[in-house]
């Protein structure tokens, strides 16, 4: 069996209430739970919450709400391993055999489901515990900039400062959307980011974290152009 678990804890600061706030006309979560729904990849769409106006919502969309997080994984500081873990043994303590689950976040409106599906793809060619979403840098991290504490710059790497930018190396960065993993890499917690997982490539145009306002604000520009097809 194949499950999308939906990460959603309750008590945003930066966005408060940040994953059932409207975004272009739909709860920002049900982005998330459609675009599972309709990849076809899932016997089970699992909301992890705390917050039961979540669930609510959660299940008006179409998900379940088996059960409600408990409070020691809903703080700030937990991370996405333990949550998935907890949401995997809770199935397996009811006799539900899961073989692979995929991590779903609550806040990827940009998700499609044909992503989900080249992500369950990868994972089962057999030869890697993880498959989840990337993307390229826009600029070269070698190249970067730090701003001392004197208010001057300096680079982070300068045997770079003469190099071109076509001879380094393109690097990626996570893009927030979707893990997909084997069910024992899960419970095990395994590292997300080794040589144990795949890439799935995304465009940076269907990539963007929604953290602050700012953020939100930027998300729904990229929406609006992308609806409109002009991206």
């Amino acid at each position: 069996m194949s499950v999308a678990i939906i990460p959603a804890r309750g008590g945003s600061k930066r966005i408060p209430g940040k994953n059932i706030k409207p975004f272009q006309g739909r709860p920002m979560i049900a982005w998330s739970i459609r675009a599972a729904l309709e990849s076809g990849c899932f016997q089970r769409v699992i909301v992890s919450t705390d917050d039961k106006g979540i669930a609510k919502v959660a299940r008006e969309w179409g998900a379940e709400t088996p059960f409600m997080r408990p409070p020691e994984l809903a703080d700030d500081h937990t991370g996405t391993l333990p949550v998935i873990a907890h949401a995997l043994q809770w199935l397996a303590d009811r006799g539900e055999a899961v073989e692979t689950a995929c991590c779903l976040y609550a806040t990827a409106p940009f998700v499609r489901s044909e992503d989900l599906r080249a992500g369950r793809d990868r994972l089962n060619r057999g030869d890697v515990d993880y498959a989840f979403s990337v993307t390229r840098y826009a600029f070269p991290i070698q190249r970067a900039l730090r701003i001392t504490p004197e208010g001057r710059v300096g680079m982070f790497q300068p045997e770079h400062f003469s190099t071109r930018s076509q001879d380094l190396e393109e690097a990626w960065h996570d893009a927030g959307q979707f893990y997909w993993g084997r069910a024992v890499a899960w419970r095990e917690q395994r590292p997300l980011f080794s040589e144990a997982a795949a890439p799935i490539e995304l465009p940076r145009h269907r990539v963007q974290d929604i953290d602050t306002p700012e953020d939100w604000e930027r998300a729904e520009w990229l929406f609006k152009a992308m609806r409109a097809g002009v991206s």
